[in-house]
C-alpha cells in the first residue's frame, strides 16, 4: 500500500495550509505576475514540506518518495499551475541531485536553507538554443585554479527572479557532450550573474520566470555537486523525479476542472435543457475522469518502482507524456462546454487551459518523451547503426 495514516495526516495539514495561505491569494498573485516566494517557502519549510524525502542531517524528514508524491498530488488543489510548479522546482527539480550527490559542505550551504525555506532555488538547464536537447547547452564553466569561471546564459528559469541560488548545468570540459558537464550551485548574488528580464508567459502567470546571463562569474569548485563531468547523468536522474512530479501534480487539478465543468454545464441551459444533459458532454466527462484515474495508477506504479530502487525511466517518461497529452485534451474539451465563458480569463477552465499547456513542453517535450520510449523499445530509426544505448 503506497499511502498510510501518516500520509493522510500530512495530506490534511497540507490541505489546510493551501486553503488558508495560498488559494485566497492566487488571483492577486496571478494579476501581479509573481508571488512572494520567500514568505511562502518559509512557511512551507517551517511545516517540513520542503524536505519530506531529504536527509535528516540537513533539516529534511528522511521519509521515502511516497511522501513527496503525496505532496505533489495535493499541490494540484492550488487554484493555478504556477505556484505548484514553483514549489516543485524547489523540492523535486533543483535539489534532488544536491541531496544525493552533494558534499557535506555544499549541502550545508545550499540544501539546508532550501529545506528550511530560507533560500529559494532554481534549476538552470535550458538555454535559448538548447531546451529539451540538454546535450547541446553552451554555458561553460572554465577551470581556474580552485574556481570555475562561468560564461553563458539560461532561459525559462522558474523562480529565477527571486532565487537565492541556481543549480546550474554547465560544460566543464571539451570532452564528449554526455561527459563534459557538471552541476554547480551558484549564488545568484555572485558578481556577474544578471537576471536580464522576467519573461511574459501565456500561462503560469504567478510564477516568475527569468532569462539569466553569466559574465565571468567566479565560484569555488567546492560548489560543484558530485564528480566533475557527471552533471548530465545527475540531471537525467533529476528529470525522473521532475517528470513524476509533473504527472502527480496535475491529477487533482484535472479533477477540479472536471468538477467545475459538471457544475457549470448542469446549470447552463441551451435549447430547453442543461448542457450536461447532452450525451456527448456527460460521456466525455466520464471518459476524462477515467483517463485521470489511469494516469494516477501509472504514476503510483512508477513511484512504487522508484521507492524499490528500480530504474523508472520508462514509467516516468510514459507518465509525463500522458500528463501533457491529457492536460491538453481535458482542458480543451471542458473549455468548449463552457462556451463563451470558457474564453474569459475570469473562469478556472481558462486558466487551466493556459497553465496545463506547459506540461507537454517543460521537463522534456512530448517528442523527447516519445524518442526515449522508442529508444527503449528498439524502434528508433538508426539506433543499431549508431550503437546508442
Amino acid at each position: 500500500m503506497l499511502f498510510t495514516a501518516d500520509h493522510d495526516e500530512a495530506r490534511r495539514a497540507l490541505q489546510k495550509f493551501i486553503a488558508a495561505e495560498i488559494n485566497p491569494h492566487v488571483d492577486e498573485w496571478e494579476d501581479a505576475g509573481i508571488f512572494p516566494a520567500h514568505e511562502l517557502f518559509k512557511k512551507l519549510g517551517s511545516l517540513g514540506f520542503l524536505g519530506l524525502n531529504k536527509p535528516v542531517d540537513y533539516g529534511g524528514q528522511g521519509l521515502d518518495y511516497s511522501y513527496a508524491l503525496m505532496m505533489a498530488e495535493e499541490l494540484g488543489a492550488i487554484r493555478c499551475g504556477a505556484i505548484p510548479m514553483a514549489i516543485g522546482v524547489q523540492t523535486d527539480m533543483a535539489t534532488p541531485a544536491l541531496a544525493r550527490f552533494g558534499s557535506d559542505e555544499v549541502r550545508k550551504e545550499f540544501l539546508a536553507p532550501a529545506i528550511a525555506g530560507d533560500y529559494v532555488a532554481c534549476i538552470g538547464v535550458s538555454e535559448p538554443g538548447a531546451g529539451s536537447d540538454v546535450a547541446s547547452i553552451k554555458t561553460a564553466a572554465r577551470s581556474d585554479g580552485d574556481d570555475y569561471v562561468i560564461n553563458g546564459g539560461k532561459m525559462w528559469i522558474t523562480n529565477g527572479a527571486q532565487a537565492d541560488f541556481i543549480c546550474l548545468l554547465a560544460n566543464t570540459s571539451d570532452g564528449p557532450v554526455h561527459r563534459n558537464k557538471s552541476l554547480i550551485c551558484v549564488p545568484m548574488k555572485t558578481k556577474g550573474v544578471q537576471v536580464a528580464r522576467k519573461l511574459d508567459k501565456m500561462g503560469m502567470r504567478s510564477s516568475d520566470t527569468a532569462q539569466i546571463f553569466f559574465d565571468d562569474v567566479r565560484v569555488p569548485k567546492r560548489n560543484r555537486i558530485g564528480a566533475e563531468g557527471e552533471g548530465f547523468t545527475y540531471q537525467m536522474m533529476q528529470f525522473q523525479e521532475e517528470r513524476l512530479w509533473a504527472a502527480a501534480a496535475c491529477l487533482k487539478a484535472h479533477e477540479f476542472i472536471i468538477g467545475e465543468t459538471i457544475e457549470y454545464t448542469r446549470n447552463r441551459k441551451a435549447f430547453g435543457r442543461s448542457i450536461l444533459d447532452n450525451q456527448v458532454v456527460h460521456f466525455k466527462l466520464a471518459e476524462m475522469q477515467t483517463e485521470v484515474e489511469l494516469l494516477r495508477a501509472l504514476t503510483y506504479r512508477a513511484a512504487e518502482a522508484l521507492i524499490a530502487g528500480e530504474d523508472v525511466t520508462r514509467l516516468a517518461t510514459m507518465a509525463k507524456l500522458k500528463a501533457g497529452r491529457l492536460g491538453r485534451e481535458l482542458t480543451d474539451a471542458c473549455l468548449q462546454y463552457w462556451g463563451g465563458m470558457g474564453f474569459m480569463n475570469e473562469t478556472p477552465v481558462s486558466r487551466a487551459y493556459r497553465d496545463t499547456r506547459l506540461t507537454s513542453i517543460g521537463g522534456g517535450a512530448d517528442e523527447v518523451m516519445l524518442t526515449i520510449l522508442c529508444k527503449m523499445m528498439g524502434t528508433l530509426p538508426g539506433l543499431a547503426k549508431r550503437g546508442d544505448a
